[in-house]
């Protein structure tokens, strides 16, 4: 049943897969508007990638494009499967549609090119429900970095707070003053650690313990915060391409250090550049897999004025989610989810594509 009755009411999925292949995460949410926006997340799950889905989605980016095209179509099923059986687990029958991220495997908009799997039209039809996707190719297309997208769900939800920073793959920030928002990719978070960890044979760097335990490496730190991508001026995004090209090639010159010291290192880098970004007063609202990582959150504490503000774990882990359903509802309603100030694009648009089951419509 969609919005029938409910003229200030709206109920959507939110669907999100980052780039540090923590898992897929979905929200149900109720979205009311009496002349501003309010939220509740009724129901939450993060669906766990399995390793084969992991190798998978970690060496996309090499895929040949005929590889990548039957990857894109095996990925879309298999998102409309976790999708359908959220539904069905959750015996959800109130719903307007599903916003769906989808993964992304290239991000290139100085090239004019993104690209985000899942987002396949069958969507609809694996699902039975509208879907609201691929919410940042129109945006490249009108000269955008076709990110970040968050920022209009943080101006028009979270805007209590002075900043909002998530921590993810990549650390974004959302700048909120008197209803506008300037906002950027500011540096590699997860995407770095992760990969760091995985050399001890372990996922993730539980809390930040193993970083905690290590020392700082002067050269490597000096050599990160000389990167071009901090100097220059927003609008501007990151991609995992970045992290390959440029992050990974100076660790590889530090390879003979320990990890422990290298994990310590680089997490202080991301304190220092994240400090640098924000307000010299007021509350800065967190979330993201990152703010479990108390010797990140500690070292960012430690470097600004501003008041650290971590929400309840629902935001902390399923912001993003609650966000691209927020814009996928804006979309849905023909209204701009797409700020121009912020990604550099042509003009200020509603951004994704709707598809309905069996049939489709941009």
């Amino acid at each position: 049943m969609t919005n029938q009755g409910r003229s200030n009411s709206y109920y959507m999925i939110g669907c999100m897969s980052g780039t540090s292949l923590d898992g897929i995460d979905l929200a149900y949410v109720k979205f009311t508007n009496k002349k501003t926006w309010t939220f509740q997340i009724l129901v939450s799950e993060t669906i766990e990638y399995s390793q084969d889905w992991k190798n998978k989605l970690s060496k996309s980016i090499e895929l040949d494009p005929a590889a990548l095209e039957k990857l894109n179509v095996e990925y879309t099923d298999f998102l409309g499967k976790v999708i359908s059986d959220f539904i069905t687990k959750e015996k959800i029958e109130v719903l307007e549609a599903v916003a769906s991220h989808g993964h992304t495997v290239f991000h290139q908009p100085e090239s004019g090119f993104t690209l985000q799997i899942g987002n396949l039209s069958h969507l609809a039809d694996r699902i039975g429900w509208p879907v609201v996707c691929d919410f940042r190719t129109q945006d490249v297309a009108l000269g955008g970095q076709g990110a970040p997208l968050v920022p209009m769900g943080d101006l028009m939800l979270f805007n209590e707070h002075r900043s909002c920073v998530n921590l993810g793959g990549f650390s974004n920030i959302s700048v909120l003053q008197n209803q506008t928002v300037l906002a950027y990719d500011i540096c590699a978070v997860n995407t770095v650690l992760n990969f760091l960890a995985q050399r001890m044979n372990l996922p993730y760097d539980s809390g930040g313990k193993i970083a905690a335990q290590g020392k700082i490496i002067p050269a490597l730190s000096d050599r990160l915060s000389l990167l071009d991508f901090y100097s220059k001026k927003p609008p501007k995004s990151l991609g995992v391409e970045w992290v390959q090209e440029y992050i990974f090639d100076i660790l590889e010159d530090f390879a003979n250090e320990e990890i422990k010291d290298l994990l310590h290192t680089y997490t202080l880098h991301i304190a220092e550049e994240i400090a640098k970004c924000l307000p010299e007063d007021g509350s800065v609202l967190f979330s993201g897999g990152g703010v479990f990582n108390s010797f990140l959150m500690n070292a960012i504490q430690e470097r600004t004025n501003a008041k650290v503000v971590i929400p309840n774990s629902d935001i902390v882990e399923f912001k993003e989610a609650l966000i691209f359903a927020f814009l996928g509802l804006l979309k849905w309603q023909g209204l701009v989810n797409c700020l121009a100030s912020v990604t550099g694009a042509k003009k200020d648009h509603a951004t994704g594509k709707i598809f309905f089951p069996n049939s489709q419509m941009d």
